[in-house]
């Protein structure tokens, strides 16, 4: 293999690079290892998340494969949030923007060392994002690996996993459960190490690399621990140096078809409306010109065919068993929903990946001419209240609430609205607003998965809505509408509700409007002031408050000063 195009040269070859690779002997590099490409490893594992507790295994097998590629491997760590742990409390504003800290971090290691490529070793919610932006904006030769997701619980019979244990908190406000049984519920739901088991956002985004073509098949569902996880993170190790010969980069692989394919397949499997923010800023970073609307218009033609928890009783690893992501994409490409003409990182297109894959249980992934859903999981929404746009997980509401008009109980801020909602305030019919939450607003935009699952709990996901400036776990499920753009902040509309105005909601017709004049909410802007940055000057979250953009484009950093 000949070095004369590597990046890594820079810091390896010559005389003048004498003292750089003495550097590296003091660490027990060998001369016979900087001769090789140098393959940065970025490492998310940390003793916080469940999701990233155990990718120094992952990592391990990774090095092997690249070793005996013929690379030498280098790790440096990433930082992760744990969502479920900073959820409904002040910590909820970090998650969005360590997304943008992840990707800037991998910049710098990996422009400072001049890596020759990148293996991305991740799961949970923002650091998949995070990494696949890296690699976007770079582009040096890479390929995503995600540790896999958790194996489900089981309680009485009952699967289990991490929302179970957000809606048994409402079931026990509501007088459902007792404390034992709600001791048991959280005892049992996340019972080995992964990405949380439902098809939440971590998960999504494992699966949508997969369509992307920047993970290997498999990837989105292979459980945790699995031997046959290791195996697939030691052969991303063995193929990042196939990549580096082939010269195969993020941006030859990320293209505005493989965006449409990931919306696609978001689409055919219900994932988390999360996904409009990532592919949008995955996007940005890959210049490619992508908008909201996509979504929608894709919406409209794929059908949802998995039913995963919080929409359905279904687990990642009840797909992994059906057929996994690749079974899914075989019955989009039949039906030519997706292009799969588009390049990955296995060095063949997307259609070759999956030309042998077949459906193993139809009962977990439906035949396209019998859905549970038909149209895909998420809709864009839009009217006087949303301008801009909003988003939500369609195929996670129930039928009653796909149409529905309601007064407004308005709330400032997620904590107001989550006492409100334990103290049995919210009625049958409300339509529940909470705002400031936004990207600018909050700062962070924060996820709303305690107020959404205490309602579900409560048994009202039947009578009430919810919509907000901020955004939902993807393990949120029912008529909670999120990221309504502008934002209250800015002076969107969503600031000028007030008790008692009335909203309807219309998910076929994709509006979401407030029944006031032009000339009312004229009048009220005229009177309304933007309350101060929630956020104090100096930190990390007012600077990004100052630089973060709308929802409705992937909450991305202004890129002009």
């Amino acid at each position: 293999m000949t070095k004369l195009n590597w990046r890594s040269k820079e810091v390896t070859e010559g005389v003048a690079r004498a003292p750089h690779r003495s550097l590296f002997y003091a660490m027990g590099y060998l001369p016979e290892d900087l001769e090789k490409p140098l393959v940065g490893i970025v490492n998310a594992h940390n003793e916080i998340i469940p999701g990233h507790f155990h990718l120094n295994e992952i990592v391990q097998a990774v090095k092997l494969g690249v070793s005996a590629g013929g690379g030498t491997p280098m790790e440096f760590p990433s930082i992760g949030i744990c969502d479920g742990i900073s959820m409904n409390h002040s910590g909820m504003k970090y998650p969005l923007a360590s997304r943008e800290l992840i990707a800037d971090s991998i910049e710098v290691m990996t422009m400072a060392h001049k890596f020759d490529a990148l293996v991305l070793v991740g799961n949970c919610d923002k650091v998949v994002p995070g990494m696949l932006m890296a690699a976007a904006r770079l582009n040096v030769p890479a390929i995503y690996i995600s540790g896999g997701p958790m194996l489900t619980g089981n309680h009485k019979g009952k699967t289990l996993d991490l929302v179970s244990t957000f809606e048994g908190v409402g079931a026990y406000a509501e007088g459902k459960i007792n404390s034992d049984e709600l001791a048991q519920i959280e005892n049992s739901s996340c019972p080995t190490c992964g990405s949380c088991s439902g098809l939440f956002t971590a998960n999504t985004m494992n699966c949508l690399a997969e369509a992307l073509g920047m993970a290997l098949p498999g990837n989105g569902t292979i459980p945790a621990p699995y031997g046959s996880r290791k195996q697939l993170a030691k052969r991303a190790g063995m193929q990042i140096v196939e990549l580096i010969k082939s010269n195969i980069r993020p941006r030859d692989i990320l293209t505005l078809k493989a965006l449409k394919n990931a919306i696609a397949l978001d689409m055919a499997i219900g994932g988390s409306s999360n996904t409009t923010l990532h592919l949008l800023a995955i996007a940005d970073e890959a210049k490619i010109n992508l908008n909201l609307n996509e979504f929608d218009t894709i919406s409209r033609e794929v059908p949802n065919i998995t039913k995963l928890s919080p929409s359905g009783k279904h687990s990642i690893e009840d797909l992994n068993n059906a057929g996994g992501i690749s079974a899914v994409l075989k019955l989009l490409k039949d039906a030519e929903l997706i292009e799969a003409d588009t390049i990955t990182v296995t060095g063949k297109t997307l259609g070759e990946n999956i030309a042998d894959a077949e459906v193993l249980d139809s009962t977990v992934i439906k035949p396209l001419g019998n859905p549970y859903y038909k149209e895909g999981g998420i809709a864009i929404l839009k009217g006087n209240l949303a301008p801009d746009g909003a988003v939500i997980k369609q195929s996670a509401v129930e039928p009653e609430m796909l149409c529905h008009r309601g007064p407004a109980r308005v709330f400032n801020s997620e904590e107001d609205a989550f006492t409100a909602i334990m103290d049995r305030q919210i009625k049958s019919g409300d339509v529940v607003v909470i705002r400031y939450e936004g990207p600018k607003g909050c700062p962070g935009m924060r996820e709303m998965l305690s107020p959404t699952s205490a309602i579900i709990g409560m048994g009202l996901e039947k009578s009430v809505a919810l919509l907000t400036d901020g955004r939902f776990s993807g393990g949120t499920r029912g008529p909670c509408i999120g990221h309504i753009s502008p934002e209250a902040y800015e002076g969107g509309p969503i600031a000028l509700i007030e008790d008692g105005d009335i909203i309807e909601i219309d998910l076929p017709n994709r509006i979401i409007k407030v029944e006031l004049s032009d000339e009312e909410l004229k009048q009220r802007l005229y009177n309304w002031t933007a309350p101060p940055i929630k956020a104090e000057e100096g930190t990390y979250l007012y600077r990004y408050s100052k630089l973060v953009t709308s929802a409705s484009t992937g909450a991305v950093l202004k890129k002009d000063f």
